[in-house]
């Protein structure tokens, strides 16, 4: 993916309304990462630089091209002519909100984004240690079958249907 990446970013270096960058999450990046949401790698964001989405399209140069030349200015504060009339009224609500409850609002919402994140994390958890506690379970059972006499009966049953007779 990162030579379609690179030769994106070449086709839109200097573009109006549209930056295509990347940042490495492992180095200097990481602090910038962990505040908008990088979870895993490679991830690709958009939108407004305050709220960015995660990408979901395709990851060959022709998908990002197709998707990057669709990009543009989208409903914001700074461009409420962009908005249809409910994200109007909601950015005028927000916007009549004293900071500090937008803050308290943040917060709370961002807590229950990291408690839904945590509780996804605890059920793969569990999903994952069923599977083990599973797959273990049924290795031994395979090995108990096979202990019990399953190879030498298969070899039996060729041996009498290669010989055509049952006696040893």
């Amino acid at each position: 993916m990162k030579p379609d990446w690179d030769k994106l970013a070449t086709a839109f270096k200097g573009h109006a309304t549209t930056l295509i960058a990347d940042v490495d999450c492992t180095a200097g990046g990481k602090d910038l990462c962990e505040m908008i949401g990088v979870r895993g790698y490679p991830t690709i964001k958009y939108g407004d630089p305050s709220d960015l989405q995660d990408f979901k399209g395709g990851r060959d140069l022709a998908a990002l091209t197709t998707f990057a030349e669709g990009l543009g200015p989208q409903c914001s504060p700074a461009n409420i002519d962009l908005c249809d009339d409910e994200k109007k009224a909601q950015i005028k609500e927000f916007t009549s909100l004293s900071q500090a409850k937008r803050d308290e609002m943040i917060k709370e919402k961002e807590a229950e984004a990291a408690k839904v994140e945590s509780d996804f994390k605890t059920f793969v958890d569990g999903l994952q240690k069923s599977y083990t506690e599973a797959n273990e379970k049924k290795d031994k059972d395979i090995e108990a079958l096979k202990s019990s006499g399953l190879g030498l009966l298969k070899s039996v049953h060729a041996h009498v249907k290669k010989t055509g007779s049952s006696e040893l």
